[in-house]
């Protein structure tokens, strides 16, 4: 269990990313939807090389819908699992045309009807795409959660979404995402042996907090 408070360490993280937004490329909902698709077991860095042709060539879900899946693996062959992420996206178009006007559905529950996408990647496009409140866990934040004690170590992804947003207020889930995100790529690294509250009191001191 972590010596710090959660508003405590919201605080010290604001201060270590003042400008925090999301790491991945995009302009709209639809692009921030396939381009968090395409992010699973790749880096964002390696996704954004790949989604400006991408979104060149197939600006819309109609025209993503009707694409020649040769022709998408081509634009995708740098990242991992290009195959499956082109089978993913251009199914997810089909459904976005057919079942919603081709328009991005701003719920959870419509958003996990659509190929590829889980509650991680519905609840990112609800926080970043639409404003609306949600806590997306990846890899990164589960293990920064568990590692402050604001999570059981047996926790399952659920459990772990479910315990921040009873003790993160409602209207920092988005901005607490970011920064645990960041903080859980960038410091509380998987390798990373450094105590976790070591780490924050190196950042605490560094902004004189």
């Amino acid at each position: 269990m972590s010596k710090f408070s959660i508003d405590e360490i919201l605080n010290i993280l604001d201060h270590e990313f003042p400008e925090t937004h999301g790491e991945l490329n995009y302009s709209n909902p639809f692009e921030l939807l396939i381009a968090v698709t395409l992010s699973a077991q790749t880096t964002d860095a390696a996704v954004n090389k790949v989604t400006p042709k991408l979104f060149a060539s197939y600006p819309t879900p109609e025209l993503l819908s009707h694409a020649d899946p040769e022709d998408v693996e081509k634009i995708l062959s740098k990242i991992g699992l290009y195959r499956n992420k082109t089978k993913f996206i251009i199914a997810c178009s089909q459904q976005l045309v057919n079942n919603f006007n081709g328009v991005v559905p701003r719920t959870r529950d419509e958003l996990v009807t659509l190929s590829g996408v889980g509650r991680k990647t519905a609840n990112v496009v609800l926080s970043e795409g639409f404003g609306i409140p949600a806590i997306a866990v990846d890899t990164h934040i589960e293990r920064v959660a568990k590692r402050l004690g604001l999570a059981k170590k047996d926790d399952n992804v659920l459990q772990v979404e479910q315990k921040l947003m009873k003790k993160i207020p409602k209207e920092k889930w988005a901005r607490a995402h970011l920064l645990l995100l960041l903080f859980g790529r960038y410091y509380s690294t998987a390798r990373s042996t450094e105590n976790i509250d070591a780490i924050l009191v190196g950042l605490k001191e560094k902004h004189n907090l």
